[in-house]
């Protein structure tokens, strides 16, 4: 698959599956410098994910500064043909001055083998 490529960045379209609802989230940044895979809230609350009491919580560190998350399970992340089932994702505001629909991290990229070509600017998985 081939990222498309916005302000020299690659972003790729992903589908996440939530306790029966599917939604298509479109710019998300692939990021090998981010552990993990986060997604902004106002997108997952399509399909039925909120914060809630009961949530794991936490702060991250990250080029823009410190950001409050919780954490949920999906059901399954896919990216093109490849996908993760039971896949923990972070979620937060990401109020970063520009549209994003999530950050694809080193958790979900290592988890598929993802390989990224920088030179003809392609993704693929092992």
């Amino acid at each position: 698959m081939q990222p498309q490529i916005i302000d020299d960045l690659p972003f790729v379209t992903v589908h996440a599956s939530y306790q029966g609802s599917e939604i298509e989230i479109p710019n998300v940044l692939v990021d090998t410098g981010s552990a993990a895979t986060i997604f902004a809230v106002d997108v997952l609350s399509r399909i039925g994910i909120t914060p809630r009491l009961d949530d794991e919580v936490h702060f991250v560190r990250g080029v823009g500064g410190r950001e409050l998350v919780f954490v949920r399970e999906l059901d399954k992340l896919q990216v093109g043909s490849q996908s993760l089932e039971s896949f923990t994702i972070q979620i937060s505001g990401m109020d970063y001055g520009f549209t994003i629909g999530g950050i694809l991290g080193m958790d979900f990229l290592r988890g598929t083998g993802a390989v990224i070509n920088l030179g003809t600017l392609e993704m693929g998985f092992t």
